[in-house]
């Protein structure tokens, strides 16, 4: 070899070392994909710089996994790569539950008493139908805390590709969010409005405890307003939301002046009203029916000021959840879940960052929301189906009707509003009317604001089971989950100007799946291919190497 040899090769491995020291220096990802789903967004990258100690996680997705969650865990793991390269606090690591066999029993049970709830999975490979466990959770610590990161999202009838495409995408928000609420120094504050036949606190206990995770909670009794309203007022504006669910008592003026003033002068507000009074419970007598009767809140005034009408009337829904009722006697009853069509069966329209990727949610006893001209903005964030219609009370509900086949012809109309945001300056429904009581600094128009009026007071109400709340959103008696809780919480971030969680939440990231009919028909031709080709690649560049090598030194 030629000395001119020696030092083109001592050239290239100097550039070699050269190029590998300041790549080690000058670190950077370039995200080539079109959805820049490796490039963490705004709202993310403000989280981490706010850390200030180590924040361990630890997820539960190792070992052998099915195909689809090894697709999740390896862009979960992609995705802690970047929060890592974003923040060195973060420190992460993948582990299998289930690794200790003969303790498997043992350590489902232990992750199920904390909330981690297993996904059952069944797989078929080769004509064998097989059915695994796998906990897809995270567990975030910081500075002694520690949250739950789900990482599979399901929703009703989604396929395997898009309950993975739903759970990728929303991979980030569940971290950010985590990260979030163990971080969050400056809380902003709920009011919990009581003293008109509100929801119980029993009832809304979940929702309120997955608030108290971002914001600090606390209750407004508009009981004292007759005798002390700037009281009232004062006590209520130091809140920067109301939280209004299912009222059943008459507001009194003096009550919705006081708080038309806390709107007025920019407070948020989230009400949840029925319309109509009318409970299932009441069908559990010896006829199996009941009468539905309009609720008088005295309201209608107040929300016509805002451009919102809810309707004295009920939501008759063909796409509607099922009910459960007992057939039969003693030891040889039956529970059948029926389809019971005056509780629609909501999914979302994806048309704002409040409903985009979540469940289907469950409205009971609805009534339907008319919006009105004027020149505040509103946004339908949940209508019903196209196949429902509007049904007026007084009426009798009866179970009868689950013996009967609906006429689908009168099904026409539907998509009825249930779920209306409202924005932009507020002016006081007292404006030019005689005001019932005398306020300091009051107001006839306010800053930018925003509302959501909801038309079913139970959105919010967790059922119980052994007088204890459940999760918000359950079904305990058909056991299916409803998307009520991340509507509602994305609710109150939206209107407490969170909406950098929002905004992550609302990427779209397609991930390509593998078609598994294709995979099981062509498996031995890529099989082959991938073997053979590369085989056949290092014996072409050989032959072509002595070929060259034959004709460069065999003259």
């Amino acid at each position: 070899m030629k000395k001119s040899d020696f030092k083109h090769i001592a050239l290239g491995i100097g550039i070699l070392v050269a190029i590998n020291l300041l790549s080690g220096l000058f670190y950077h990802r370039f995200d080539l994909t079109e959805d820049k789903r490796f490039t963490l967004s705004k709202a993310t990258e403000n989280i981490l710089e706010n850390l200030d100690s180590p924040v361990i996680i630890d997820v539960l997705l190792e070992g052998d996994l099915p195909s689809e969650f090894q697709r999740l865990k390896l862009e979960t793991e992609q995705l802690l790569e970047n929060l890592y390269d974003h923040s060195n606090r973060i420190k992460f690591g993948f582990e299998d539950p289930l690794e200790d066999r003969a303790q498997a029993e043992a350590t489902i049970a232990q992750l199920q008493r904390i909330g981690l709830t297993p996904a059952s999975v069944t797989t078929e490979e080769e004509g064998r139908v097989s059915q695994e466990l796998v906990f897809p959770w995270a567990m975030v610590t910081y500075k002694d805390q520690t949250v739950r990161v789900p990482l599979l999202k399901n929703k009703l009838g989604a396929s395997t590709e898009d309950r993975i495409n739903n759970s990728i995408q929303n991979l980030e928000y569940a971290f950010s969010d985590a990260l979030s609420k163990l971080a969050v120094t400056d809380r902003k504050k709920v009011a919990v409005i009581k003293g008109n036949g509100e929801l119980e606190d029993l009832y809304l206990a979940d929702f309120l405890t997955t608030l108290r995770e971002y914001y600090n909670i606390g209750a407004i009794t508009l009981d004292s307003v007759p005798g002390n309203p700037q009281s009232v007022l004062d006590q209520l504006s130091s809140y920067d939301l109301a939280l209004i669910a299912k009222p059943t008592q008459p507001f009194s003026e003096a009550e919705k002046y006081v708080l038309d003033q806390f709107m007025v002068s920019g407070g948020r507000s989230l009400w949840l009203v029925d319309p109509v009074a009318m409970e299932l419970d009441s069908l559990f007598n010896e006829e199996g029916s009941a009468m539905a009767l309009p609720r008088d809140l005295n309201l209608m005034d107040f929300f016509f000021k805002y451009g919102i009408r809810l309707n004295r009337d009920l939501v008759d829904d063909l796409y509607c959840a099922q009910i459960v009722l007992a057939s039969g006697d003693g030891n040889a009853s039956e529970y059948n879940p029926l389809p019971w069509v005056y509780y629609p069966m909501v999914f979302s329209q994806n048309n704002h960052p409040i409903n985009a990727n979540i469940e289907a949610l469950r409205f009971q006893f609805s009534s339907t929301i008319d919006t009105l001209e004027n020149t505040n903005k509103k946004t339908i964030l949940a209508r019903s189906s196209p196949l429902s219609k509007k049904v007026s009370v007084p009426r009798t509900i009866s179970f009868d009707i689950l013996n009967t086949a609906p006429d689908r012809e009168s099904y026409t109309e539907g998509e009825y509003p249930m779920a209306v945001l409202v924005e932009g300056v507020f002016t006081s429904a007292y404006k030019n009317r005689i005001k019932p009581l005398e306020l300091k600094g009051a107001k006839e128009e306010g800053p930018d604001n925003k509302m959501i009026v909801i038309s079913d007071g139970d959105l919010a109400a967790n059922q119980l089971r052994n007088g204890r709340p459940l999760e918000l959103g359950y079904d305990k008696w058909t056991n299916n989950f409803f998307g009520n809780k991340e509507f509602l919480v994305n609710c109150v971030n939206y209107l407490l100007d969170d909406t950098g969680l929002i905004n992550i939440r609302n990427r779209k990231v397609v991930v390509p799946m593998l078609d598994p009919e294709k995979i099981s028909e062509q498996k031995s031709r890529w099989k082959l291919i991938n073997m053979g080709v590369p085989l056949l690649f290092v014996l072409g560049i050989t032959t072509l190497f002595l070929w060259r090598r034959k004709v460069r030194f065999g003259q």
